[in-house]
């Protein structure tokens, strides 16, 4: 029996190369008829860092800023899905969720991939070089290293003009 894709998970981290793994996860989606779930992931201050950065915020301001980042991201990633709706009639209705979550990236992939059921994930990498060890980002190697689920990434496009939106 051929395995069905129903759910898919795109990780983007805004990047130029992550814009095009979506547009790919984007047709894979519409040739099986399955459900896109966009992820962001912010990695986690160490307590060195979130001591540092807490010291010089006021009570509470840590949290609104975080939400703040949180709505500009999901913005981001809610254009760019959208300026691809001209490329595809159906893309509106594949992406059915845009979040953002704050951890160690590829544990938190692989937690989002999970939470969705994904059948698939798709992953930009930034990896430089011309061996297979140095090929993949370190957050796309430990994707596919520690995920029980079919996982595309897809390499740097050096002459790719498929970008997100600033705001």
């Amino acid at each position: 029996m051929l395995p069905k894709i129903k759910t898919i998970l795109y990780a983007s981290d805004l990047s130029k190369n992550s814009a095009y793994a979506y547009l790919l996860a984007l047709s894979c989606a519409e040739k099986y008829g399955a459900s896109i779930n966009v992820v962001h992931i912010i990695e986690s201050m160490g307590p060195r860092e979130r001591s540092i950065v807490e010291g010089y915020l006021l009570e509470g301001q840590r949290a609104k800023i975080q939400k703040a980042l949180k709505e500009h991201i999901e913005g981001r990633l809610r254009m760019f899905c959208d300026s691809h709706a001209n490329e595809s009639p159906e893309c509106a209705m594949r992406v059915s969720s845009i979040s953002v979550h704050e951890g160690k990236p590829a544990v938190e992939i692989l937690k989002q991939a999970k939470k969705f059921g994904a059948d698939l994930i798709f992953i930009g990498s930034h990896g430089k070089g011309s061996s297979v060890p140095l090929f993949f980002g370190s957050v796309a190697r430990k994707v596919v290293e520690l995920s029980s689920i079919p996982v595309v990434v897809v390499p740097v496009l050096e002459d790719s003009n498929i970008a997100f939106a600033e705001i």
